[in-house]
Order: C-alpha cells, then sequence, then structure tokens
C-alpha cells in the first residue's frame, strides 16, 4: 500500500499555479502584459501582498519579468513553469513583524537599559557603515531589532523576532527578492531607525510602538516599489 504525504502550499503558490496556468495554456503570450496588481488581488480573492509574492515567484522561475515602473510581463525566453514552494514570502514576513515587533518595541520603552540603548546606537553607525557597500548583509539590521526584542525582557518574543530574522533568511523567495531590492538602492532607512532610537531613549511605549510601525510601513512601501506604481 502506497500513500502520498499530505502537503498544504503556501497561498502565493497557489496563485502562482493559476497564473502560471495563463502563459502555459497561451492565453497570456511573450511580452503580454499582467493585468494590474489590484485586479489580480480583487478576482483571485487574496491580498495584494499575496499577488506580489506569486509574481516574485514566477520571476525567479523566469515565467515573468518585472520591469519597476512600468509592469510586469510574461517573458521572451523559455521559462521553467516551476512554481514550487520556495520558501515564506517576504511580505507574510513583514505583516507579522508589524504585528509583534511595535508591541516589543512598546514593552522595550519601558524596560530597556542605557547599555541597550547604547548598543543600538553602534548598531545604527554599523548599519550606516554597511550601506555604503552594495553587498550590504543587513547583519547589522538583524542585530539592531534583535537588541530591541532583548529589551522587551520577554524571553518568547526574543525568541520569535529572532525565527523570523532567521525564516527570511532561510527563504528562497525573501532573500532573492531581498537582494533584488539592494541592487535597485533599496535599504533598510538609517532615519526610521534613529527616531525608534529616540523614542526608547525617552521611554516613551506609545512613541516607540508607532515608530516601530511607521518604519516597517515604510520598508513594506518600499519593496512595493519593484512591481510599478500603486494602480
Amino acid at each position: 500500500m502506497e500513500f502520498r504525504t499530505i502537503k498544504t502550499d503556501r497561498l502565493y503558490v497557489k496563485v502562482a499555479e493559476q497564473l502560471s496556468g495563463l502563459v502555459k495554456d497561451g492565453t497570456l503570450k511573450p511580452g503580454d502584459k499582467f493585468p494590474p496588481e489590484r485586479d489580480l488581488a480583487e478576482k483571485l480573492g487574496v491580498s495584494r501582498p499575496t499577488i506580489r509574492e506569486a509574481m516574485i515567484a514566477m520571476e525567479l522561475s523566469g515565467i515573468i519579468e518585472i520591469r519597476t515602473g512600468s509592469g510586469i510581463y510574461v517573458s521572451h525566453t523559455k521559462p521553467k513553469l516551476d512554481t514550487a514552494d520556495k520558501g515564506v514570502g517576504p511580505f507574510e514576513i513583514l505583516e507579522i513583524r508589524y504585528i509583534l515587533e511595535a508591541e516589543a518595541c512598546a514593552l522595550a520603552a519601558a524596560r530597556i537599559t542605557d547599555e541597550q540603548i547604547a548598543q543600538l546606537k553602534m548598531a545604527l553607525r554599523d548599519m550606516a557603515e554597511e550601506e555604503k557597500h552594495d553587498d550590504a548583509s543587513e547583519k547589522a539590521d538583524w542585530t539592531f531589532h534583535k537588541i530591541i526584542a532583548d529589551a522587551s525582557q520577554n524571553s518568547a518574543i526574543s525568541a520569535v523576532v529572532n525565527w523570523l530574522w532567521e525564516l527570511r533568511n532561510e527563504s528562497e523567495l525573501s532573500t532573492a527578492f531581498l537582494a533584488r531590492l539592494r541592487k535597485e538602492g533599496v535599504h533598510p532607512s538609517i532615519e526610521d531607525h534613529k527616531r525608534i532610537v529616540e523614542a526608547l531613549e525617552q521611554r516613551n511605549p506609545e512613541k516607540a510602538r508607532n515608530a516601530m510601525r511607521v518604519h516597517i510601513d515604510n520598508a513594506s512601501e518600499a519593496a512595493a516599489t519593484h512591481f510599478g506604481r500603486p494602480n
């Protein structure tokens, strides 16, 4: 008796399979432009971040070409038509970070030590130094957010925040997309991070929560520019 492994695909994989089918059956031909992101989200009943992650997977497989500022087109090269699961998507990670890290930052504002404030300022300097290089690893960015999670004095929060960063770095979908963003000149905002430090230094939980939310919102918007102007 033979059994097949039960597998639950990520939502973006299912979307990518359906959209790739339009290329495979000739509904969309090489050079054709895909419908706008908003229209696809409405027709498929999914979020716009899910559409973006499906498009990243399709771009990695050579099915489409994303022309920043122009749109998304069917590739002229012969695609692999491979839409297999490539790990958790970058926009999913940003969504959970928005929820979790904002609250971690608020807790940290009430509990952070002077030594940890000093560590954050050092991480900021390291971040600014990293950004001078095209192949910036964003290790300083990870360190910055880890210090805040640790400053919340909640070991569960600290473990989950650290796991989210590991998850991002282990995902083919996320790492490939972030590498493309860096090539396009999209980097973590030093100014956003400075505002977070200021709020923490003032021991102001509400200001710290909002500063982290603004930072992750800005990171999401910057990542979305890869797909062109919102429509």
